[in-house]
């Protein structure tokens, strides 16, 4: 019945439900195995199969980026769900080099974007070196940070407006795309789909922000782009101790140093520059155990007295807390990584080469709690017996430095079933350990919700009203953030 209902919306070409596909959606939950898989085609299609949803009672999963999937924030949380799989709306609608702004559908990924950019002489804004079948739009709704700490004013930057179809099937458009006309007459109009806000005096972009799905499902978004140049300087700042790493992290921060920065221990490091596990294992023994990187570009007037000034001062910053700034370190080249740095992970994701597989733990913080925290995760590991040498760090200022995101990567072999499991058990107790020592889990994905939100009963009574709103029959993606499977309206 379900499929005979999606074959009216989709076409029964762009359906799927043999097991190997819904195998892939599943997270290995043979309780909660998908029904079917829909790819619609624009937004109607999407708006249709919403009504349907809503209609029928059948939960909507929507899912932007391909396999593999890492976070469960994808993952059904009760049976019979379709997955609505949006990567075949995989077009750059526009790119405004004059405003430095691009629109793109959910299924553009990362490296199809920067080369369509890249012909117009901008660049996209980027994590750290997402996985290849990652999408943009998915990394700007799930607020991945990006790596330009002093450009990053608004922790949903770089998104800026949005076409959707809310829980309840209305359709919308956000900030100054909203409005009677289309695009294309908004663009006849010098309108460019800049400014996020409104209509009228909310926000709504903020509402599906880190929503993991559960309010809206995301048609189009416009997107923040920056100028680019092929001149650029790229420096490894090592250091025994993190302290020191925050300090100088502070006085760039303050000073709006422009640029990549971001602080990573030796394991992580040697994961994204090397390949295979005896590699990463020696560099990583190699290394120091914390590495600050730097990069900049020559943009706009004077392009090598720009890189020639911040180089000199950065070499001068590096001083004043005891560290220096190198071009190379244990045979990596710093200027080699920072082009890489503008692409998406080459394959396999650098965070499978280790031990074939990880479970991330991130959360926000201030930077000068940054130290605390990784005390805190070494003294875990030695509690609970997790290999110290197999846990990542990877911290990232953002908004301008006001605070960052912390993460741990807790690397495991995934066919080793007691590795596999003690992996799980720290990360539950680090999860318990580092909220109660203040870390803010603002993307609480499965496994984290009931940490995250055990202390904020009002937040939760909050977003519950919002999801009555605006996804009245709770069709999309239960079980997620505070929204229990099975829940109905008002609970």
């Amino acid at each position: 019945m379900v499929k005979n209902d999606l074959v009216g919306i989709v076409g029964k070409e762009n359906i799927r439900d043999d097991p190997a596909a819904l195998e892939e959606y599943a997270g290995g939950s043979a309780e909660n195995t998908p029904a079917a898989v829909a790819r619609p085609a624009d937004t109607d299609e999407v708006q249709r199969l919403v009504q349907w949803a809503n209609e029928s009672g059948t939960p909507l999963i929507p899912v932007s980026s391909g396999p593999p999937h890492f976070r469960g924030g994808t993952t059904p949380g009760v049976p019979g769900a379709v997955i609505v799989d949006l990567r075949r709306m995989d077009k750059i609608i526009r790119v405004d080099a004059h405003n430095r702004v691009c629109i793109v559908e959910p299924g553009v990924t990362f490296d199809r974007l920067q080369s369509e950019l890249a012909a117009h002489g901008l660049a996209a804004y980027m994590p750290l070196l997402p996985r290849s079948s990652k999408s943009v739009l998915a990394a700007a709704l799930e607020r991945d940070p990006i790596l330009m700490p002093s450009v990053h004013f608004d922790s949903t930057d770089p998104m800026l407006c949005t076409e959707l179809v809310f829980g309840s099937g209305d359709r919308m458009r956000t900030g100054e795309a909203a409005g009677p006309d289309t695009l294309e007459q908004q663009w006849e109009l010098g309108k460019a789909q800049i400014s996020p806000f409104g209509p009228t005096q909310m926000d709504p972009q903020r509402l599906i922000s880190g929503a993991q799905g559960t309010i809206g499902i995301v048609t189009w978004m416009s997107l923040k782009c920056r100028e680019t140049s092929e001149l650029y300087r790229a420096f490894f700042i090592p250091s025994d101790s993190l302290e020191p790493l925050i300090e100088l992290s502070y006085h760039l921060s303050r000073i709006r140093f422009t640029g990549k920065i971001f602080i990573v221990n030796g394991l992580d490091l040697a994961a994204i520059v090397r390949q295979s596990p005896a590699e990463i294992a020696a560099l990583r023994d190699e290394l120091p155990p914390w590495v600050m990187f730097v990069g900049f570009e020559g943009c706009g007037l004077l392009p090598e007295e720009k890189v020639q000034y911040l180089e000199d001062d950065l070499a001068e910053l590096a001083a004043r807390y005891g560290l220096q700034a190198q071009t190379g370190i244990s045979g990596i080249e710093a200027g080699q990584l920072y082009p890489l740095l503008m692409r998406s992970s080459p394959d396999p994701y650098w965070k499978l080469r280790h031990r074939g597989g990880f479970r991330d733990l991130f959360f926000l913080t201030t930077q000068g709690k940054t130290p605390g925290f990784a005390a805190t995760m070494t003294d875990l590991t030695g509690q609970l017996g997790f290999p110290r040498e197999n846990m990542g760090t990877y911290i990232q200022p953002v908004v301008q430095g006001t605070s960052c995101h912390c993460e741990f990567t807790l690397y495991h072999d995934p066919a080793d079933g007691a590795a596999s499991e003690l992996t799980r058990r720290f990360e539950a107790a680090a999860v318990d350990r580092l909220e109660t020592e203040g870390a803010f889990f603002s993307r609480p994905y499965p496994g984290w919700a009931d940490v995250a939100y055990r202390r904020s009963p009002d937040t939760v009574a909050m977003q519950k009203k919002v999801k009555d709103i605006f996804d009245p029959n709770r069709i999309l993606n239960p079980g997620k953030l505070c929204f229990a499977a099975g829940e109905k309206r008002g609970n």
